[in-house]
């Protein structure tokens, strides 16, 4: 099935079920059923097979799914089997923190450019790495043949760098900046709102009148 008809959550899902397969590996345990995927992803078997079944068969009737096999294959089908170039705009507050984030790292993702404007940041070396003049982001994105990027500046620049990075050859960008960005067809943009996050969760907070 072609990936353009696969619901968006059951896309979004893979991230969950991936993350609780290697808990489950880590323990020790060889099979996992259905059941048990939901239980722990907060879901029904029936939803947990239904997102499976788009990727491909994977799963035994009456034994269930053998973990690493379906973790194995999860990481493949996301792109997360090989490292992943990623260049980072915006050498901030939320820039630093993102550069140090393990997490990045353990799934593969290596922040290998860093550009900024700030005359004061450039030039400086960040966790081994040289933070750049954003104005020659997209001859060493072109370089270094990245085609992802993250976008943590604040949302004036946001734009700017975006046209940038989209001239170098990025594919995809994962944009914290609080704008919506206007890019060609064919370019993935993912938008982390933590402000709104914040504010969904005062609304609910309120509405059980906890704030």
């Amino acid at each position: 099935m072609e990936s353009y008809k696969i619901p968006k959550r059951s896309v979004e899902r893979l991230s969950i079920y991936k993350r609780i397969l290697k808990v489950i590996m880590d323990a020790g345990f060889t099979t996992v059923s259905s059941s048990e995927l939901a239980e722990r992803a907060g879901l029904n078997p029936a939803q947990v097979r239904k997102d499976l079944v788009y990727f491909g068969q994977f799963g035994t009737p009456g034994m269930g799914y053998q973990v690493s096999t379906l973790h194995r294959a999860i990481t493949r089908i996301m792109g997360l089997h090989k490292k992943i170039p990623v260049a980072l705009a915006g050498a901030g507050n939320l820039g630093q923190a993102l550069l140090s984030y393990q997490g990045f790292k353990d799934r593969g993702f290596i922040i290998e450019s860093i550009f900024d404007n700030d005359p004061e940041k450039v030039g400086k070396m960040k966790n081994g790495i040289k933070i750049r003049n954003e104005k020659n982001s997209s001859s060493e994105i072109k370089d270094k043949k990245i085609k992802v990027g993250i976008i943590s500046t604040p949302s004036s620049a946001a734009q700017s760098i975006a046209n940038k990075l989209i001239e170098g050859g990025i594919k995809g960008i994962l944009n914290f900046a609080p704008i919506e960005l206007k890019v060609p067809s064919g370019i993935i943009v993912v938008n982390v709102a933590l402000c709104e996050k914040l504010e969904m969760l005062s609304y609910y907070l309120s509405k059980r009148k906890i704030l």
